[in-house]
């Protein structure tokens, strides 16, 4: 077997950024995770939606002032008039919600590959034609839900695909943060000031961390719900959007979930957990304390499963997530990294021609339709204080 990078494209991947710039976080994020394996490279930038501070945050990101753009279509236009050797590969999106569907589409119809952060859009009609055009472009499209990306989400998805904890019965996931506790918004915040905006965010908490609890739920379990039942809240007296809610999630065979969220609860930092309950076992994880997965049997012990790649109990999939050896925590930024690894073997089976499984190990661009199909029913639903609405797909 070769030891080239990304063999047999043999190089590494061209990427791109749009956002990231100034104070924001997430930007930030994609740039290290994307090269944390050294399969890529950022070379590329439209880093803010201001030109001038879009060029003048380039270097900081290592991007050469000949490809530090003033737009989204500059930078499309030009990368294109670019030698093949030379141009971008993929774009990665970590920008305010309203403008994801614009972005991607742009360069999804240019022949590039997309990475973006969630919710993928605002609205569903947006969501179906970006499923649409991916289809027929044959481009990769994934979703940063990087909660995906941790070994022992990928021990738990493949114990219950392998049938470990029996036929699926019940699923609770809870996402809780405490962050909108005493605070007051600032005329000019240093980032993250569209998210209070309803035209700019779509959702409040349920698009934020909500959406998050959703996929991973589908994520390990397989399971595709079909109808939400929710009640959501605004607590903060200066907010316009949702800051806690429930969501009571059903699924085809009558298997029944729960998803809590939350940015009100005081004391609580990026506190989510998901909890499986099986007919032979159950099993929790919390992303706080994200090396470990809990497995539980009646009248037997409680199990603590450790992310050790060298354990006899780690299968493949949590073993291909790790890095380092057990009691070295990995975390956050190798989880998003993992996500971007599972989206780059696609990148490379489609420059090679290669063929390519409908099943992905990252969440890609119909797991991001289900997102905002979930955000809009949640809407209506609690709206209607509670009413069931349905999740299926629309013609």
């Amino acid at each position: 077997m070769s030891n080239a990078v990304n063999h047999p494209l043999n190089r590494k991947l061209r990427m791109a950024l749009v956002g990231g710039g100034g104070a924001a976080f997430i930007g930030r994020v994609h740039a290290t995770a994307a090269q944390l394996d050294s399969r890529a490279e950022l070379v590329a930038g439209v880093l803010s939606s201001d030109p001038a501070k879009s060029r003048a945050a380039a270097p900081s990101f290592g991007i050469g002032e000949d490809r530090a753009y003033g737009s989204v279509r500059e930078m499309i236009d030009a990368e294109l008039a670019l030698p093949v050797d030379r141009r971008i590969d993929f774009v990665s999106i970590a920008t305010p919600n309203f403008t994801h569907f614009e972005i991607a589409k742009a360069a999804l119809e240019a022949g590039f590959d997309v990475l973006c952060d969630k919710p993928m859009t605002t609205s569903v009609s947006d969501a179906d034609e970006l499923v649409r055009i991916v289809e027929r472009t044959g481009a990769v499209f994934g979703l940063t839900h990087n909660y995906t990306g941790y070994p022992m989400i990928r021990q738990a998805r493949e114990m219950v695909a392998s049938g470990e904890l029996g036929k699926i019965q019940a699923i609770r996931a809870n996402y809780m943060q405490g962050w909108l506790c005493g605070m007051k918004p600032e005329p000019n915040p240093a980032r993250g000031g569209w998210k209070t905006d309803p035209a700019k965010a779509g959702s409040g908490s349920l698009g934020d961390v909500g959406t998050h609890a959703f996929n991973l739920i589908g994520y390990v379990t397989g399971l595709k719900a079909t109808e939400v039942s929710a009640n959501m809240r605004i607590f903060h007296p200066e907010r316009q959007l949702d800051d806690y809610g429930h969501a009571v999630v059903a699924f085809g065979e009558s298997q029944l979930g729960m998803i809590t969220f939350s940015q009100i609860t005081h004391g609580r930092l990026n506190d989510l957990t998901l909890e499986v309950d099986g007919t032979k076992a159950s099993l929790t994880w919390r992303q706080e304390d994200p090396n470990e997965l809990i497995v539980r049997r009646t009248w037997q012990a409680t199990q603590v499963y450790e992310r050790q790649p060298v354990a006899a109990y780690i299968n493949d999939s949590c073993r291909a997530a790790c890095r380092i050896p057990g009691g070295h925590p990995e975390g956050f930024f190798e989880a998003f990294a993992n996500v971007y690894n599972a989206a780059f073997e696609d990148m490379i089976l489609r420059a090679t021609g290669g063929a390519r499984s409908e099943t992905t190990r990252y969440p890609n661009v119909r797991d991001g339709a289900a997102g905002v199909r979930f955000v809009e029913a949640c809407q209506a639903s609690s709206s209607e204080r509670g009413s069931w609405k349905s999740l299926n797909e629309r013609a």
